[in-house]
Parts: structure tokens; sequence; C-alpha cells
């Protein structure tokens, strides 16, 4: 585990909170730098223009407090946007618009202080419109490239939750051909040489047991054991065939033919007997249930 990186301080926890990792140190000095630089002259300018205000108007008073005010916003606002050029990670060209665009507008800025008040808004030659033409068109680039590198910038981070919602989910959709799990299998089991029920292979038919093996396993040695030898080939080959079902055992019977049909006489004398006995019951109804009763009664004396 690496050692953990020292605190770079509060502009770079910003950064990586609302821009990503920082590639280079110098960009977010001068980015933050710019940028915050041109939030405080913003309120510089507006401190100054309510105090002018204080005046009357185009006196030398409010001229003193006022261009200063006009001047300071007008250069404010570039300086803001090239900050946030500067801190997004965008292409050189669109840094180099941005500092076109700022040198543009402080060139306007020269102008206006060049006017102000004599040349300006009707009085003298009246640069006005030059200067705010100018003004424009470096703001206008300035706005330009910040946009683009805002946009840049918004795309790159979606970019990247595409590709890594695709890794994603490309690990649970990967295929493996039959070549790379064999491969898998024969790399894991390389060096590991087990015969069935995982007992380790040997090159001998001899079969090893130390003393300690059938501990718990007792022989009776004085019990007498039976040993079934075959009588000969014949018996054999016999009973070779009853296992493998080519021939069935017939089973013959001891007793002859008049001895089974006197039984089957026998048996069919009895059946008659029984069937006379139940007829006899049936017919007597009452009486028989009667005389029963009489039997039990002498039988309990």
């Amino acid at each position: 585990m690496s050692a953990e990186q020292p605190a770079d301080g509060y502009l770079f926890d910003l950064y990586r909170r609302y821009i990503g990792e920082p590639e280079d140190r110098t960009d977010i000095y001068v980015g933050f730098g710019l940028f915050l630089g041109g939030i405080g002259l913003a309120i510089i300018a507006l401190v100054l223009f309510l105090w002018s205000t204080t005046f009357e108007a185009r006196t030398a008073a409010y001229v003193t407090w006022s261009e200063p005010a006009y001047a300071i916003v007008m250069i404010a606002l570039p300086l803001l946007m090239l900050g946030i050029v500067v801190l997004l990670p965008s292409e050189r060209r669109v840094l180099y618009t941005s500092i076109a665009g700022v040198a543009v507008t402080i060139a306007a800025v020269a102008g206006f202080l060049y006017a102000y008040p004599d040349h300006w808004n009707g009085y003298g030659n009246n640069y006005t419109v030059q200067v705010v033409a100018v003004y424009a068109v470096g703001l206008a680039g300035i706005t330009a490239s910040t946009g683009a590198a805002l946009i840049a910038h918004y795309l790159d981070m979606a970019r990247t939750i595409e590709q890594v919602e695709a890794d994603e989910g490309g690990d649970d959709n990967e295929e493996f051909s039959d070549a790379d799990i064999r491969e898998d299998i024969d790399n894991a089991m390389e060096g590991v040489d087990l015969s069935w029920g995982g007992v380790e292979k040997t090159e001998h038919r001899r079969l090893n047991f130390s003393g300690d093996d059938f501990d718990e396993i007792s022989v009776d040695t004085d019990a007498g054991t039976k040993t079934a030898r075959s009588t000969g080939v014949d018996a054999q080959v016999a009973g070779l065939k009853g296992l493998k079902g080519g021939e069935k055992k017939k089973t013959t019977s001891q007793s002859t033919v008049d001895d089974q049909t006197a039984k089957l006489k026998q048996l069919r004398e009895q059946q008659q007997a029984e069937e006379l006995a139940t007829a006899d019951d049936s017919s007597l109804g009452p009486l028989s249930s009667l005389l029963e009763r009489f039997r039990n009664l002498v039988k309990r004396q």
C-alpha cells in the first residue's frame, strides 16, 4: 500500500472536487489567481463607482473615481474568464485564443482611458463606438474560448463515465473459448500428479502399509474361515453362464403327480365344507344366533 500523498492545500482540494486530478501545479496557481483576481477587481470597481456617485457628474472628483472604476471592471471580466480557461484541461489553441481576447480587451481599456471623458459619449471626437467595438471583439473571443473549454471538459467527463461503465459491463459479458478454458486448467494442474481419489501417483505395483494404519482394526485370528473351491471346469463354466444370464437354473420338485393331485383334492373338499357351513348359518337366521349364544353360555359354565 502506497504512502499517503501530502496535502496540497485548499485550492487543490477544490480542483479535485470540481474538475479532476491536476496535471500541472502552475496552471492551478495561475488559474485560481486570475479567477480570484478578476472577482477582486470587480469588487474594487464597484466600490469606486459607488463612491464616484457621491459627487456631481462630470466634475473633476467624479471623473477621478469613475474613470478607474470603469477601466477596472472592463479588465476584471476578461481576467476572470481567462482564469477559467487556464484551470480547465483544454487545448493550447483554446488557451491562446483566450489570451488574444484578453489582449484585445486591454487595448480597448487603453483606448477608453485615452478617450474618457473629453472624447467620450458625445464629447470631443467621441471615440465611444470604436472603443466599445474593440472591447466587444476581445470579449467575444474570450467568451468563445471559455465556452469551448467548458464543453470539452464536460465531453471528457462523459466519455470517462461511459468508458468506466463499458469496462464494468464487459467483465460480465466476457466470453472464453474452450481453448482458453483448457489452457487455464492445464496451467492450474501443472506440477500436480494425482490418481483417482486424490492419492499421489507412484510407479510401483506394491502396496505398503505402516504399522499404524490398522491400529483401530482388530482381526480375530481364532475364527475359522471357509474356503469354497470349484469342483471342476464344468461347474465353473456353468457358474459363469449363470452370472452372465446366458443360462437359467431349473428348479424341479421331488414330489410326484399323485401327491400333487391328492393335495388339490383335499384343498377342494375343505373349501366345499366351508361354503356349506356358511350357507347353513345364513338359512337359519335368528335361530343360528340363539344357538350360538347358548353354546357360549354352556362354554362359560
